[in-house]
């Protein structure tokens, strides 16, 4: 599916890695229902409105990342309830994907805590990990920090599909959320994702106190790559105590949902998912989402350490709204 979408974006002249900052912020500020009906118009063209797709995340190493991002509960630099724990072990976490598998979820993701990919045994079962459940036929992703060409070359042999790694924010506001890598890093980790012939899942999150153009900064840098990101994952911020944004103001759900909106517009052909933060949407505010051209969502009790829906509580939502899981391929 993601190899597909790669190749609609490499087919399809009409698509645009060249907006500027002001036509993304006057597509933002549009009257809601002009900018609902744009985007959903786009997605129609590309996807099937009926179809959204399951994911499942792990966190296969929780805890003591070095790094200091000021909204995760897993950072050192902060005293909150996530106990550090080492890499889980290759048989567990085959079996999770394989009950993920079986509730419906056809892409699984693996997080791991570090600032950046260390060759080792560690690095090893992790690549053991994404031949498991490639073998399960789903599509696998990672999130293991910072990594270089040779160490993605060998994730790509391994049969990973795609490699997460999110800009978070814009490039102006990224400084006062986090320190000690910088967005040039982030990039230098993307690049190296492409060259090894993986696709990329980037996103970002909304409600870290930033601005209306931070948002509009951040979905400039997400749809002026080329090609554009096949996975899209944006997310709500969900304050944890402990954390510098632990007490942070509640995001309003309609810039969520404006900037789902935006993101399908900017990038018509990926896969825009809907990942943390749902627990404080309302369902009427979730149906907006994809109405907007949402078409994936994260199932699960948690997602890595922070907690989501019940699964009866989703299953529910998208009887309720007509909407079926993307099957298996």
């Amino acid at each position: 599916m993601s190899e597909n979408r790669t190749n609609a974006q490499a087919d399809n002249p009409g698509f645009r890695h060249n907006w500027t900052r002001e036509e993304i912020r006057r597509i933002y500020r549009q009257p809601l229902p002009d900018l609902l009906f744009s985007a959903q118009r786009l997605h129609r063209e590309f996807h099937d409105p009926t179809r959204v797709q399951f994911c499942r995340l792990l966190s296969i190493k929780t805890g003591g990342c070095p790094e200091d991002c000021a909204y995760c509960p897993q950072s050192a630099h902060y005293s909150t309830a996530v106990a550090r724990g080492g890499l889980l072990p290759i048989e567990e976490v085959t079996e999770f994907a394989g009950r993920a598998r079986s509730e419906g979820a056809t892409r699984f993701c693996m997080g791991a805590a570090w600032r950046q990919v260390q060759d080792g045994q560690d690095f090893e079962n992790v690549l053991e990990m994404v031949r498991r459940v490639a073998q399960l036929g789903m599509e696998v992703c990672c999130s293991l920090g910072m990594l270089d060409e040779k160490q993605a070359e060998r994730l790509a042999g391994a049969g990973l599909t795609a490699y997460n790694h999110n800009l978070d924010t814009s490039p102006e506001f990224y400084g006062q959320i986090i320190t000690t890598r910088t967005y040039s890093d982030r990039l230098r980790t993307l690049a190296a994702v492409r060259k090894a012939g993986i696709t990329v899942c980037c996103g970002g999150i909304v409600g870290l106190g930033e601005s209306e153009e931070d948002r509009v900064g951040l979905l400039h840098q997400l749809s002026t790559m080329n090609p554009h990101p096949e996975s899209v994952p944006i997310n709500a911020l969900v304050s944890v105590a402990g954390t510098p944004l632990g007490n942070q103001e509640p995001l309003d759900p309609l810039a969520f949902v404006r900037t789902i909106a935006t993101a399908r517009i900017l990038m018509p052909a990926s896969m825009v998912r809907l990942s943390a933060g749902r627990r404080a949407l309302s369902r009427e505010a979730v149906a907006l989402c994809f109405v907007a051209g949402a078409n994936s969502l994260f199932i699960g009790e948690k997602l890595l350490t922070t907690p989501n829906p019940q699964p009866e509580d989703d299953v529910a939502m998208l009887h309720a709204l007509g909407l079926e899981p993307l099957p298996l391929r």
